[in-house]
């Protein structure tokens, strides 16, 4: 059996799919943005998929390209810095997307909250101090940053039980 020279390092598998899952997470941002769906229950749930899908699929290379083994630690490290990499992608562009092209984007999700709010069937005084509250999150930095943070804290959480599923460890280096 040859043994591959240019084995695979978490890094790398991470890099390459976490900027496709960061470019897809552009796509589906814009998707649910110049589609009006922010008003859509469960849009944003739908974005998980691609995640398991990549996370898979970069565990899937790591084994394959590699010695054929992929401890848990190696997958859940490989699962949440593609996440990382991803949320950067991703959060860099909605934060241009709403700083500098979109400047309007919070107004429209503010009709929607308040749309939402008087559908069940809040009263004026409510919808205005729940308004007031979350208007202090509604800005491009602060996206920025819940962006990364959740997108790597979602990650991580597929990454436990896709790396759970998909992981192959060594024989050799079990006790």
């Amino acid at each position: 059996m040859e043994e591959n020279l240019e084995a695979p390092t978490v890094k790398s598998v991470a890099m390459k799919w976490g900027l496709i899952l960061g470019l897809i997470s552009v796509a589906f941002f814009l998707i649910i943005t110049l589609g009006n769906l922010q008003a859509v229950s469960g849009i944003n749930w739908i974005g998980l998929i691609p995640s398991i899908i990549i996370i898979y699929l970069g565990h899937k290379e790591f084994k394959d390209n590699g010695d054929g083994y992929m401890s848990y630690g190696q997958g859940l490290g490989l699962g949440t810095l593609t996440s990382l990499i991803s949320s950067l992608v991703s959060s860099v562009f909605a934060y241009v997307y709403i700083k500098f092209i979109d400047t309007t984007y919070f107004d429209t999700v503010k009709d929607i909250q308040i749309t939402q709010m008087q559908e069940n069937g809040m009263s004026d005084s409510e919808i205005e101090t729940a308004m007031g509250f979350s208007e202090g999150f509604m800005n491009a930095e602060v996206t920025f940053i819940f962006g990364i943070v959740m997108g790597v804290l979602a990650g991580f959480i597929l990454s436990l039980i896709v790396s759970a599923i998909t992981k192959n460890s060594n024989p050799e280096l079990e006790y």
